[in-house]
């Protein structure tokens, strides 16, 4: 006589595995496939016109003791601070402020801080670059409205100020798409819950503290690690505003990988650079996982 784990097994259906076969082959060409060949041809001396020569770890090596590698690390660290603290904390307060459909014109008022991200970075890295023109930009003309008589400010071409300036650009892009994702997570927040809590007596400071904040907690961990990745993957706005310059000062790593393997046909080199950036973001998509297959597993 048959067993019931018998019967189970020839009652599996094949029609889903099917399916996805497609979905799968197009997975490991267009994406495994170029993944794994960076990685190999990290350990070449590839320059994309002669035969690759597998050198092992050499590549690292002269990475690691390039002063520029650091550079970029350190400027991708800004970006990952800044991305993580500013346009979070002020997405969060005007999604607290705009989520009220009662407030006349409200639906314009939230389109109009959300239609940043809809442009293209590079139009918004052409747009800045002539804000911060040293001659006749607006930033310019403002200090210069308000008294200012020292030299022309070369916003871009001042090393200690190129990357806050581009960092400043990618900032007022990002704060409308993060107040979105608050927005909508707010409309998950159950009323009942903020109506007891006014009913016990909490104030707006208590009331967000110790009854919203915490119940937007799913949504704060999306967008810090959204924030996160866009920080760690920024190449429009540096290399449309600077190119890295002057001097390498506000390069990042995706831009210091493409000059090295794009202009400096370093295309071994270059991937290096690349299988660095993907461990680093690999790390906090990993952190992510974990938390929602956590949460999945709690609920």
């Amino acid at each position: 006589m048959k067993t019931s784990a018998q019967q189970s097994r020839r009652t599996i259906p094949l029609t889903p595995y099917l399916f996805l076969i497609l979905p799968l082959a197009l997975f490991l060409m267009w994406v495994i496939g170029p993944m794994v060949y960076s990685f190999y041809l990290s350990l070449t001396n590839w320059t994309g016109v002669s035969a690759a020569k597998f050198i092992g770890f050499k590549n690292y090596v002269v990475l690691f003791n390039d002063p520029i590698f650091y550079t970029a690390l350190l400027n991708n660290l800004k970006w990952l601070v800044s991305f993580v603290t500013i346009p979070v904390g002020m997405g969060l307060a005007l999604a607290m402020l705009f989520n009220n459909n009662k407030i006349p014109g409200i639906s314009a008022i939230k389109a109009i801080f959300y239609s940043p991200y809809i442009l293209a970075p590079v139009v918004i890295g052409l747009i800045f670059s002539w804000m911060y023109f040293p001659d006749g930009g607006i930033f310019s003309t403002m200090l210069a409205e308000l008294g200012y008589k020292g030299p022309a400010i070369g916003f871009l071409s001042d090393p200690a100020m190129a990357t806050w300036c581009i960092i400043a650009a990618a900032v007022w892009r990002q704060v409308g798409y993060i107040m979105t994702l608050y927005l909508a997570g707010l409309q998950a927040v159950d009323p009942s819950l903020v109506d007891a809590a006014i009913v016990d007596g909490c104030n707006r400071w208590q009331l967000f503290r110790y009854v919203i904040f915490p119940l937007l907690n799913p949504i704060t961990v999306v967008v810090v690690v959204i924030s996160v990745i866009d920080s760690l993957r920024s190449f429009d706005l540096v290399f449309v505003m600077t190119r890295g310059g002057p001097a390498n000062s506000s390069s990042v790593l995706a831009n210091f990988m493409y000059i090295e393997a794009f202009n400096n046909y370093k295309m071994g080199y270059g991937a290096a650079i690349a299988v660095i950036l993907f461990l680093i973001s690999a790390v906090f998509i990993f952190i992510y996982l974990w938390r929602v297959l956590r949460t999945e597993i709690e609920y």
